[in-house]
């Protein structure tokens, strides 16, 4: 790992006698990056409607979602616990708690590992041991594999570090099913090839952060063409994939129309980026966010057509 000299926490000017509770309690809340949590759950919900083919029962979403939410919350947790020294120089990450010195590394740690604690045995005991298993795994691989390992050493850390984000899908469906199936297989690729280039957009807004603290995102490493290139590469081999449901027989007319018209409006807009960076556009007139802010409503809407779908065969 490399090794970052940081500003010691608390540098915003909070003292541990100058803790309000209120605030206390809001930054353990980010700790847990809820808005990240957000997009876990946008994809874990559904899932469990396609594998009910209906609705699936809802102490089982509710227990599922709030699972969820404890792991990642914790994996979040020790992700900023291992990352406070480059957190304290980038100006993205300059108000996480650790940072203003509201929660210290220590509490950090405890509450991080704490709430993966937690999160296994209650996927396990209110849902199933094989839900509890993904779940522990993918905390371990977010935690160890992406931030211990990979983030400072590779520009390919958000490909593989990615599947993390993927194991929700996994979850969704063996909530419901206590087993994996293809339909869960190609939803997880589908997250797998959509997380580089949702990300890569917002590396390149703000790469200069990443690279005044070492950390090798691609559009660090490399310059705008590149990372377009690849941005449009990832893309086609995401909407592909997300088109295999149909001919396998999990879904519909309704997730394939919804899969091909956002998929469709996804590729024009990585391809207007790509064209901009490959006429040497930089800056604002860049737009790479463009890409960035549809990456979430694309995910969003593919995925609220997985819940759809069962009910309009």
């Amino acid at each position: 790992m490399t090794a970052v000299e940081s500003r010691p926490a608390g540098v915003l000017g909070t003292s541990p006698g100058h803790r309000p509770f209120g605030a206390r309690v809001m930054a353990f809340v980010a700790l847990t990056k809820p808005r990240i949590i957000e997009l876990l759950l946008i994809t874990t919900v559904p899932v469990m409607f396609l594998a009910e083919q209906g609705v699936p029962p809802l102490w089982l979403v509710l227990a599922t979602c709030f699972g969820g939410y404890l792991s990642a919350g914790g994996a979040n947790a020790l992700n900023m616990y291992i990352d406070r020294d480059i957190d304290a120089l980038m100006d993205r990450t300059a108000q996480r708690p650790l940072v203003t010195g509201m929660v210290s590394p220590r509490e950090c740690l405890v509450f991080g590992i704490s709430l993966a604690v937690v999160s296994t045995l209650f996927f396990g005991l209110l849902v199933n041991w094989l839900s509890a298993a993904l779940s522990l795994g993918a905390l371990l691989f977010y935690v160890v594999v992406y931030t211990m390992i990979l983030k400072r050493r590779t520009a390919q850390n958000i490909v593989w570090g990615g599947i993390a984000g993927c194991m929700p899908v996994l979850i969704g469906w063996s909530a419901v099913k206590d087993e994996v199936s293809w339909a869960a297989v190609i939803l997880f690729l589908v997250i797998f090839f959509w997380t580089p280039p949702h990300y890569w957009p917002l590396s390149m807004k703000v790469k200069d952060d990443y690279a005044r603290v070492g950390v090798p995102m691609l559009p660090v490493v490399a310059g705008n063409r590149a990372v377009a290139r690849q941005i449009v590469i990832y893309s086609w081999v995401m909407v592909a994939v997300s088109l295999l449901l149909t001919p396998l027989g999990y879904t519909g007319w309704f997730y394939t129309a919804v899969a091909l018209v956002s998929g469709g409006w996804w590729l024009w807009e990585a391809h207007a980026l790509n064209a901009r960076a490959k006429s040497g556009v930089t800056g604002a007139k860049l737009k790479e966010m463009r890409l960035f802010h549809w990456s979430i409503t694309y995910v969003s809407l593919l995925f609220v057509a997985v819940a759809v779908d069962p009910f309009l065969r």
